[in-house]
C-alpha cells in the first residue's frame, strides 16, 4: 500500500460540556483544567483550535440528560465523585466552538424523548446556520431511568423505542426538505421574500407525533446535520444503517472490531442498499503519549489512581441500568444481565478477550473510558495502534476520549498527528468546507 492509497483517519474529540467526561476522578488530575474553567467561553475556544490545529473533523459532545440514580437507587455518589455531574447542556457551546474556528465541526448528543421533531429540526438547522455547515447531530432515545425521573414521565418500553425512533426521523427529514429550491426570492422591488408555493406545509398525523406547520429555517448550508449513530444492539445496528452517515462503536479488541465492521458493512449493502464502506466507523479510543515508553506508562498509572472506586461502579450502574451495588466486587460480569446498553456491556465482557471479568475490575474499566482499548506509548506506537485498527480492524476513524483537559489532546496533536502525517495517514489541510465534505473524504 503506497503512502497515495493509504486511508486517512478521521479523528474527533470526545468530550462533555462538563467538569469531567469520560475518564472518571480526572477533574482531581493534577493537570486538568489548569487555569481554565470549564463553564467560561474561553476554555472551548482554546479546546476547539486546538483539535482544528490538529486537523479533526469534529469536536464530539456526548450527553445525558441527568444524573444517573440507579446506584443504591439514588444519584449521591455521582454528585458526590463527579460522574459527568455537573453536565451543561451540549447545543449551547456550538456558536462558541465553530465561531473560534473555521473547519472544526461539531457533533452534538440530542435525545428524542423529550423534544418535538418540530423543535428540534429548529434548533439544528440555526446551529447548522450559525456553523456555516459544521454540525452533526448524535441521535439518542434516552436509555437512563434517571432522565426519565427527571422529567417526570414513565419509561418507554424498549422494544417499541426504534418504532418511535423512525417516526421521529421520518417527520425531521420532512421538514427538512419542506423549503424547495428557488423558494427563496428576496425582491426588494415587490416586497416578496419567498414563494409559499416552494415552502411545503408539513402536514404529519402517526402513531407518536403530530405536526401541522411550515419548518421554520430556510435550507441550511449541509440541508441537515450530518447523522451520527452509535446504535450496537441488532435493532440500533439498523437504525444506524438505515439513517447515519458515521457510526459511533466501542470494541476492546481489533476482533471485535473486524466483526461489527462486517456486520455493520453487510447490513448497509444487504438490507439498505447503501454502498459497502459509505458509512464512516469510527472507534471509540483513548491514549496516553509521551515522549518515552516509561513515561507515558507513568501517566497512565497516574490517570488510572484517580479513578474513585464508588464513582466508578455507580457510573457503570447508571449506564447499564443495574444496581452493581447489589453483587459481590468478584462476581463474573459474564454471569450477568443488564438492561442497559448491551453493546458497550460487551465492551467490558471483552475487554479481556473473553476471560472472566469481575464487576470490580469492570467498573474501574468502565470508569477510565467506557471499556475504550487504550493506547499507551510514544507517537510511534500510538500510530502503529491506528494503522493496525484501520487496516484489520476496518476503523476509518477514532473517537479519542479524553482524559486530563486540555492536555491530552494538546499532546496528541504536538505528537501523534505529526507521525501519522508523516506516514500518510492524516491529512495536512482540510479538503472541505462543511463537516459533511471533511467527514465523507476518504
Amino acid at each position: 500500500m503506497t503512502t497515495a492509497t493509504k486511508k486517512h483517519a478521521h479523528l474527533l474529540g470526545f468530550i462533555q460540556h462538563g467538569v469531567n467526561s469520560h475518564a472518571t476522578g480526572m477533574w482531581r488530575h493534577a493537570r486538568d483544567k489548569v487555569e481554565w474553567n470549564f463553564a467560561r467561553p474561553e476554555y472551548w475556544q482554546h479546546m476547539a483550535r486546538t483539535m482544528e490545529r490538529g486537523l479533526f473533523d469534529a469536536m464530539f459532545i456526548a450527553d445525558e440528560l441527568a444524573p444517573y440514580n440507579t446506584h443504591e437507587d439514588s444519584s449521591d455518589a455521582i454528585v458526590k465523585w463527579a460522574v459527568q455531574c455537573p453536565t451543561h447542556e451540549p447545543s449551547t457551546i456550538v456558536p462558541i466552538i465553530t465561531g473560534a474556528t473555521k473547519h472544526l465541526g461539531v457533533g452534538v448528543t440530542l435525545s428524542t424523548a423529550f423534544e418535538h421533531p418540530y423543535s428540534m429540526c429548529r434548533r439544528l438547522s440555526s446551529l447548522d446556520h450559525l456553523s456555516s455547515g459544521r454540525v452533526a447531530w448524535n441521535i439518542v432515545s434516552s436509555y437512563s431511568k434517571s432522565e426519565w425521573d427527571a422529567y417526570g414521565q414513565k419509561m418507554t418500553d424498549r422494544s417499541g423505542r426504534y418504532e418511535r425512533l423512525e417516526e421521529y426521523m421520518e417527520l425531521c427529514y420532512k421538514l427538512w426538505d419542506s423549503w424547495e429550491p428557488g423558494a427563496i426570492i428576496a425582491d426588494k422591488a415587490s416586497g416578496i421574500y419567498a414563494d409559499p408555493e416552494k415552502v411545503k406545509v408539513v402536514s404529519h398525523e402517526g402513531k407518536y407525533y403530530k405536526c401541522n406547520g411550515r419548518h421554520f429555517c430556510a435550507p441550511s448550508p449541509q440541508g441537515r446535520p450530518v447523522l451520527w449513530q452509535a446504535g450496537s444492539s441488532g435493532q440500533g445496528r439498523d437504525f444506524a444503517a438505515k439513517h447515519a452517515e458515521a457510526i459511533f462503536a466501542v470494541h476492546p479488541t481489533v476482533e471485535r472490531m473486524k466483526g461489527y465492521a462486517s456486520d455493520l458493512n453487510e447490513r448497509l449493502s444487504g438490507t439498505y442498499n447503501r454502498a459497502p464502506g459509505s458509512v464512516k466507523l469510527i472507534y471509540g479510543l483513548q491514549t496516553v503519549v509521551a515522549e518515552t515508553r516509561s513515561e507515558a506508562q507513568e501517566k497512565y498509572e497516574r490517570i488510572r489512581a484517580c479513578i474513585p472506586p464508588e464513582g466508578a461502579l455507580a457510573w457503570m450502574s447508571g449506564h447499564f441500568g443495574l444496581d452493581f451495588s447489589k453483587f459481590e466486587p468478584d462476581a463474573i460480569v459474564q454471569n450477568i444481565e443488564v438492561p442497559g446498553i448491551q453493546g458497550l456491556f460487551d465492551s467490558i465482557i471483552y475487554a479481556k478477550g473473553g476471560a472472566p471479568v469481575t464487576v470490580k475490575e469492570a467498573a474501574m474499566i468502565y470508569a477510565q473510558g467506557m471499556g475504550m482499548p487504550v493506547a499507551i506509548g510514544t507517537a510511534a506506537d500510538i500510530a502503529d495502534q491506528i494503522e493496525h485498527y484501520m487496516d484489520e480492524g476496518g476503523a476509518d476513524g477514532f473517537m479519542l476520549a479524553a482524559t486530563y483537559t486540555p492536555g491530552c489532546f494538546e499532546e496528541f496533536v504536538d505528537l501523534v498527528v505529526p507521525e501519522l502525517q508523516r506516514r500518510g495517514r492524516l491529512r495536512t489541510r482540510y479538503q472541505g468546507t462543511t463537516l459533511r465534505e471533511n467527514l465523507l473524504e476518504h
